[in-house]
């Protein structure tokens, strides 16, 4: 079975969150299960990735594996279930509920478009100014301040060529994102617009803002 398959990655301990945010009802359904519906729009199957020895059923996905100690790690359990003959993956994060239909079709899009890209993320602009700091015997002390013209805030979903991705992964390295291993192979990554909306649940106040984005 070739074609687009997804990860949803939810393996999370909710550390920073005060539990497990991945499971929590977002309007009457699961975070995670909003999260593997988004990416079935795109995608011909869907992998999620949870914590290890976590319960609660599939939430719409076609194999669920346990995740490991980074999110690296985790985006590494799930790659190991995806089909060899996938030619696609797209990578989403459980925490990021409301992600559209549409953004999961504009990275895939953007991917296909161009044959010399490795991968397509979405991101957005930053409004705020941005500085570069660092520590001195006193503190902390502005360094630089950066032109966020040439700056944006990276999303999920994200677009890859399966190939390219699974090499991004040998040797088992780190990063936040994947789009940042695929470009330490000196591969082309394609931007496209995200979505203000597509809020990162890192706190309880952020599921209450996605809940009031989600009933209005």
């Amino acid at each position: 079975m070739g074609g687009v398959w997804g990860i949803v990655v939810a393996g999370g301990s909710g550390s920073r969150f005060g539990e497990l945010k991945q499971f929590l009802l977002l309007d009457g359904r699961p975070v995670a299960a909003r999260a593997v519906a988004s990416c079935r729009s795109v995608c011909d199957a869907v992998v999620l990735v949870v914590p290890a020895g976590a319960t609660g059923g599939d939430h719409g996905a076609d194999v669920v594996v346990s995740g490991g100690a980074t999110r690296a790690d985790s985006v590494r359990a799930g790659l190991a279930a995806v089909d060899r003959s996938a030619e696609i993956v797209v990578v989403h994060d459980a925490a990021r509920p409301l992600a559209s239909p549409s953004l999961f079709s504009s990275v895939l899009d953007a991917l296909r478009d161009d044959e010399d890209a490795a991968g397509a993320i979405c991101a957005v602009a930053l409004s705020d100014t941005v500085k570069r700091v660092e520590l001195d015997g006193r503190g902390t002390r502005v360094a630089e301040t950066l032109d966020r013209s040439s700056l944006v805030a990276v999303q999920t979903p994200q677009a890859f060529r399966a190939g390219p991705l699974r090499r991004a992964h040998e040797n088992a390295p780190e990063a936040t994102d994947d789009a940042a291993l695929v470009e330490s192979l000196g591969l082309k990554v394609r931007v496209v617009p995200g979505d203000p909306d597509n809020l990162k649940l890192t706190t309880p106040a952020d599921l209450a803002r996605a809940e009031r984005l989600v009933v209005s």
